[in-house]
């Protein structure tokens, strides 16, 4: 016999993440409640997307920095810039313009430069009662590859003897003497 194709074939353990919150966190999980409401009741496509966005890994959550932001956001004064993410500072800018941004999480030079140049940082419940099917939002993310992704290892399983294969080790300096004994040379044992 095979597979019946047309009625879905025998994919098991694939169903969306959506419909089960993976996460632990009690304030992202009172997020997703909310704004699943918003969209079940206003049938807003910026609830669905923020909806799907706060059911994401952190690593599919790439931070945002104040650079990027504002470069986004010249001339759009009057609207608020969303990052389901976290909002981190850029030393490099000197000066940070009037921004109102609401995100999952600010660090706190971020949010001091911002509250500095008179602009706000919002929650998003605070978000969700200001306007709550999206008017007069930016929605943003960061970007997904980042130098950081190189040192994280693969997303296998932990059982998978490669899992660690080709990661990159946050090493001191990159010279002769650094990561390169057992487990880097042929000759010393084995070779990862």
């Amino acid at each position: 016999m095979g597979i019946d194709l047309k009625a879905g074939g025998r994919r098991t353990g694939h169903k969306s993440s959506s419909k089960v919150i993976k996460t632990a966190n009690p304030y992202t999980r009172l997020l997703i409640k909310l704004y699943k409401f918003l969209e079940r009741r206003t049938d807003s496509a910026f609830c669905a997307q923020i909806v799907k966005r706060l059911h994401m890994s952190k690593v599919n959550q790439p931070p945002v920095g104040l650079n990027r932001l504002s470069r986004y956001m010249t001339n759009k004064d009057d609207k608020i810039a969303v990052v389901v993410g976290k909002v981190t500072d850029d030393v490099r800018m000197l000066e940070v313009p009037k921004l109102c941004v609401c995100a999952l999480a600010f660090t706190d030079g971020a949010r001091k430069r911002i509250l500095a140049a008179g602009g706000e940082c919002l929650t998003f419940d605070q978000l969700a009662l200001r306007c709550p099917t999206g008017t007069n939002t930016v929605l943003l993310r960061g970007p997904k590859s980042r130098k950081a992704l190189a040192h994280f290892g693969h997303s296998t399983s932990v059982t998978n003897p490669h899992t660690h294969d080709g990661v990159k080790p946050y090493v001191r300096s990159n010279g002769r003497k650094f990561e390169r004994a057992r487990g880097r040379r042929r000759s010393c044992g084995f070779k990862v």
